[in-house]
């Protein structure tokens, strides 16, 4: 620091706000002393700084899997949203339990950690770590922790009053597991909408995510005229089975997904369904969490629900 402070022609204390990003700086000087920094290769020190502020600059994910789109998508939106704000991230799996994991982020000194989707179902009062913050993605409102989740519900309402609109006389259902946040806010979207209608609700068919889930409910499915899928990946294979079974779509069946994967407008036919904003769900969630590391907020109960959209494509129309 003393080099690039004798270098740019400034004092120690001003290449220190530079290098925390201070507004205190005028640009001139900032754009000096930055030059300074990239000419000597000066990088601030994380473990220096980590016993200067008591912070790590780090914080933790917690994931049972990766294999879903839903939690890789979140994995590079919680990653981008973390570097934004000067933050690393460490992935750690729930595999033997979210209370195991807990004990490795704090043998690593995160700062606070962010537990995702179906991991968030193991967070219950008494498995709560002593002085880790911790935002849960998907979870119910719980009184002591900062959720955040997706429209979960109002998406699926979306999606099933569209189909009821398209002239279907009821909706099918491919939903997710059974201990599942999203999966039970999609259920009960649809569930609400069909009952709003005066219209009695099939019998659910269960997946687990995978294409391959959906691909094995084609058989249950294959009769019926209207079909909401619970993530665009059992849709996916919905979509092989129902072909394999001589229907088409959307001539003899409309198929809408959750989520819009990349993919979605290249399936055959590019898949109508509901859009989560992966983005907002992860600046939201990291947003929340670094504003209580840094004193900005304090914790508490809050909860944010990030909206969904239809977007409509070839997979669905008029009965």
């Amino acid at each position: 620091m003393a080099m690039v402070a004798a270098r740019a022609g400034v004092s120690g204390q001003t290449v220190s706000r530079v290098a925390n990003d201070s507004p205190r700086v005028d640009p001139a000087t900032r754009a000096r002393v930055e030059q300074a920094m990239a000419e000597l290769g000066y990088r601030p020190h994380r473990a220096a700084r980590a016993l200067r502020t008591g912070r790590s600059q780090t914080i933790g994910l917690v994931v049972t899997t990766l294999a879903t789109v839903g939690n890789s998508r979140m994995l590079q939106a919680t990653a981008e949203a973390a570097a934004e704000r000067g933050y690393a991230l460490t992935v750690v799996t729930a595999a033997d339990g979210v209370a195991s994991a807990f004990e490795r982020l704090a043998e690593q000194e995160v700062d606070g950690a962010i537990v995702l989707n179906e991991a968030s179902a193991q967070v219950s009062p008494d498995r709560r770590p002593t002085g880790l913050r911790l935002v849960v993605v998907d979870a119910p409102r719980d009184e002591g922790l900062t959720t955040v989740h997706s429209d979960h519900r109002g998406g699926a309402a979306a999606a099933t009053a569209r189909l009821l609109e398209l002239g279907h006389s009821t909706v099918h259902h491919l939903a997710g597991p059974i201990d599942s946040f999203a999966a039970a806010e999609r259920e009960r979207g649809w569930r609400e909408t069909l009952a709003a209608a005066g219209v009695e609700a099939p019998d659910v068919v269960r997946g687990d995510w995978t294409a391959d889930a959906g691909f094995a409910a084609g058989g249950a499915l294959a009769a019926a005229s209207a079909v909401f899928c619970a993530n665009d990946q059992m849709a996916l294979g919905l979509l092989r089975a129902l072909a394999d079974e001589g229907r088409r779509v959307p001539d003899d069946v409309s198929v809408i997904g959750f989520d819009d994967v990349p993919d979605a407008a290249n399936y055959r036919p590019p898949l109508t369904t509901i859009r989560q904003d992966f983005a907002a769900l992860a600046q939201q969630a990291v947003g929340a969490l670094v504003a209580e590391i840094e004193g900005e907020d304090a914790a508490g109960s809050r909860t944010s629900v990030i909206p969904t959209r239809l977007v409509e494509r070839r997979s669905a129309a008029p009965r």
